[in-house]
């Protein structure tokens, strides 16, 4: 986008108006869920948690609040809704869905949906303990930088795979995270 802010009405718009493109999944079939939070701010904000270093798996990666659908979950965005408030505390009430990103297929055999929504900006953040080691907010225009995202090409299992790489202040953002975040970027139009 041109100059250097974003506001929510831009994003909005552009998130609204340009519709996501499609990719072939390898075939996942357990379904999990994340939420990407948009804090509303004159500069929106994205809200990212650090997982705890004691997970047996992804530990203290840089995520969004997501997991597994379980039975309890009446959809995909339910689930995201019922982790991020498990995590963050974040209450299912106060986030306004505005839509979905196409699920991304995840190492450990989940296909992932990110549920985008906005969360008020003066939310408390509880951490789970067991979950959770640190939650922390980018500014949306910074994320959204194409240019801070760079490839690495590996290869798992006899196939080739992307993976996008990037840092924030003292965060490694890299993994499913940065490619949702990419992604979102890419279908809004963010320039880099």
């Amino acid at each position: 986008m041109p100059g250097s802010s974003l506001t929510l009405s831009d994003f909005l718009s552009r998130f609204q108006m340009l519709q996501p493109t499609t990719r072939d999944l390898s075939g996942n079939k357990r379904q999990a869920a994340v939420l990407v939070p948009i804090v509303r701010r004159p500069q929106p904000g994205l809200l990212l948690t650090q997982r705890s270093p004691l997970l047996r798996k992804h530990p203290g990666q840089v995520a969004f609040p997501g997991g597994a659908v379980d039975s309890t979950d009446a959809s995909l965005i339910a689930a995201a809704l019922r982790e991020a408030h498990e995590e963050v505390a974040i209450p299912p009430e106060s986030v306004e869905i505005i839509g979905t990103l196409p699920p991304v297929d995840s190492v450990t055999g989940f296909q992932v949906t990110p549920v985008v929504g906005i969360i008020p900006p003066d939310l408390p953040y509880y951490a789970s303990e067991d979950e959770v080691a640190a939650v922390f907010e980018m500014p949306l225009m910074e994320a959204l930088r194409l240019g801070r995202y760079h490839p690495l090409d590996i290869h798992r299992r006899g196939n080739a795979h992307r993976v996008w790489l990037s840092w924030y202040q003292h965060y490694f953002v890299w993994g499913m995270t940065a490619g949702i975040i990419r992604e979102l970027a890419l279908q809004i139009g963010v320039e880099a």
